[in-house]
């Protein structure tokens, strides 16, 4: 797979989009909390996100709740153990 991460701008401008604050962003795509979520959003030298981090939270966007459950519970059925 190829992938080019979202740069720091381009998380910002989703942020600004979506009327959050940086600790809903980070729960939204699994980051520790608000001050972690902003090593991907400025600094020197911004993190690159995964790409699991970031399917991560595109599911959490646009499935409903309903689908991402079946994600979770396919999830459990491997063996993970996983609470949101």
């Amino acid at each position: 797979m190829k992938y080019t991460a979202p740069t720091a701008e381009d998380f910002q401008r989703l942020k600004n989009e979506l009327g959050r604050t940086g600790e809903w962003m980070a729960e939204l795509f699994g980051v520790a909390g608000g001050q972690q979520w902003r090593k991907y959003t400025g600094g020197a030298a911004p993190r690159e996100m995964s790409p699991q981090m970031l399917f991560f939270g595109a599911a959490r966007l646009v499935l409903s709740e309903d689908e991402f459950e079946r994600v979770l519970a396919k999830m459990r059925e491997i063996g993970a153990q996983i609470e949101l």
